[in-house]
């Protein structure tokens, strides 16, 4: 079996910065090298998305290589199953020549995803697939959204109504199969061919929202709006899936006039909060997943540490 670390934590918990003590070229550790980051951020797979997304910097992809990022343009639409079939290649790709992948990121649905596989619902139907494109264009999104609370409640409890990628999946699946989306078996076990070494971070509640207020502080001095602008320069605008994404969508959502940035600064801390505390819902159940709090950073260190001499031979 191909052993894979699997670290989830929400944004701003530090868990790159793990990653990079263990694996990356300035590490102390035995490992030093020996492993690569594949990224779950459901938006740092978008390339020219790098300041909103707190896309890993050059810098940080010299110490220790990324996988899974700036792969699409942000005018496509890269979803959860696209995604996993990069993942499993670089898995795979990483473990050939004898490193460990490190698959991490806050995007809990993705982690869950890959540990757990999908469920098993019909192929995509390019026409409904289509119909669905065209009302939610002329519609809207809060309009597609009420249509999938008509036919499958429980699906739009799980998804927000800005997510059109999913809300369109959910109605693609219901007018495919006459079944919601709900209905179909999420499944519970681990997938087979894995060795997985599970850890979920967690930090104390108000250190955790401390760290995304100051992250998105950081941003806009980044030049997070200049990044925005010169999107739109190319012609990617709201109505892009990549502009959908917390950090880029909420200056479309706010409106202009006085104190414009201020509000949608204001509205990324809150998004950004309300995010990382829904991400943990995903990993609820995740059998054999242990969880640390980020300030046992010795524990969590020893127990990957602990994982990786035990499969080394595997590799």
């Amino acid at each position: 079996m191909l052993p894979v670390i699997v670290i989830f934590a929400p944004t701003a918990c530090g868990k790159t910065a793990l990653a990079r003590e263990i694996f990356g070229k300035g590490s102390l550790s035995y490992f030093k090298g020996r492993g690569e980051v594949v990224s779950a951020d459901s938006q740092a797979v978008y390339r020219g998305l790098d300041i909103g997304t707190a896309k890993p910097s050059l810098q940080e992809r010299q110490d220790i290589p990324h996988h899974c990022v700036d792969i699409a343009d942000p005018r496509v639409q890269f979803g959860v199953g696209e995604w996993l079939e990069e993942a499993d290649r670089a898995c795979k790709d990483i473990a050939s020549r004898h490193k460990f992948p490190v698959v991490t990121g806050g995007s809990g649905f993705y982690i869950r995803s890959f540990l757990m596989g999908l469920p098993d619902t019909p192929e995509s139907n390019p026409e409904i697939r289509k119909e669905i494109k065209e009302r939610l264009a002329s519609k809207g999104e809060y309009a597609l959204y009420q249509e999938l609370k008509a036919c499958d409640v429980e699906s739009a409890k799980k998804i927000r109504v800005h997510d059109s990628y999913r809300v369109c999946r959910a109605l693609e699946v219901f007018y495919s199969s006459g079944k919601p989306l709900s209905s179909y078996a999420v499944p519970d076990k681990l997938r087979q061919g894995f060795d997985f070494c599970t850890i979920i971070l967690t930090r104390k509640r108000e250190e955790l929202y401390d760290r995304i207020n100051s992250r998105v502080d950081a941003m806009f001095e980044m030049g997070l709006e200049k990044e925005v602008l010169g999107l739109e320069k190319e012609g990617i605008g709201s109505d892009a899936p990549g502009m959908k994404a917390i950090g880029y969508g909420e200056f479309f959502s706010c409106t202009k006039g006085d104190g414009y940035l201020d509000a949608v600064k204001e509205k990324i801390k809150m998004d950004s909060r309300r995010y990382a505390k829904r991400q943990y819902t995903f990993m609820r159940g995740i059998p054999n997943a242990l969880t640390f709090d980020m300030d046992d950073k010795e524990l969590i260190m020893q127990e990957i540490l602990r994982f990786c001499r035990s499969r080394e031979e595997c590799l």
